[in-house]
């Protein structure tokens, strides 16, 4: 299995796995976060990523206020920064933006260990799911991501699930 908490994966990916790669590397973007417990998440990790992803970085933060000053100081000059403060699933969170070169980045924090954390989990399922049904399962995902579904609808409705695919998608069993 794919260790996804260390990005050397990527190196050996697909052409924007490899620039992704080499963005993250070349501007110490993890490096920054380390004491953040920084994770790639989301749909390029896991090859079902369309024309406009982003490189969604998941972090720990035990210190909200250190976590958004060490975000804000790191990147405040990047392209497009913004950060702010909102609860998701009753868990204060901070989510910052900005852009890299061709990349759109995303960094979401929370007081949850980063593998405990959503994004993750839904990752690590629909990795799973994705290795189960193949490649035409893999490229309906995007097909439907093209056509404006979020991922984990997406996988919703080619699963059919009835109710939150949010929430369906962490209690899938493969």
């Amino acid at each position: 299995m794919t260790d996804f908490t260390n990005i050397e994966y990527l190196k050996t990916g697909n052409p924007k796995q490899i620039l992704a790669y080499k963005i993250l590397t070349q501007n110490k973007v993890l490096e920054t976060l380390s004491e953040f417990d920084p994770i790639l998440a989301g749909t390029i990790p896991i090859n079902i990523d369309i024309e406009n992803s982003d490189l969604d970085i998941i972090c720990y933060w035990k210190n909200k206020s250190e976590f958004v000053s060490k975000i804000s100081s790191a990147f405040q000059n990047k392209t497009d920064f913004k950060i702010w403060e909102t609860i998701i699933n009753e868990n204060e969170s901070v989510v910052a933006n900005f852009r890299i070169d061709d990349f759109e980045i995303e960094i979401f924090g929370q007081n949850i260990p980063s593998q405990s954390q959503n994004a993750y989990k839904h990752m690590i399922i629909e990795h799973e799911i994705l290795k189960l049904k193949g490649e035409s399962f893999r490229l309906e995902i995007i097909k439907l991501k093209q056509n404006g579904l979020k991922t984990e609808p997406a996988f919703g409705k080619l699963l059919g699930f009835k109710n939150d695919p949010y929430q369906e998608l962490l209690d899938y069993k493969t």
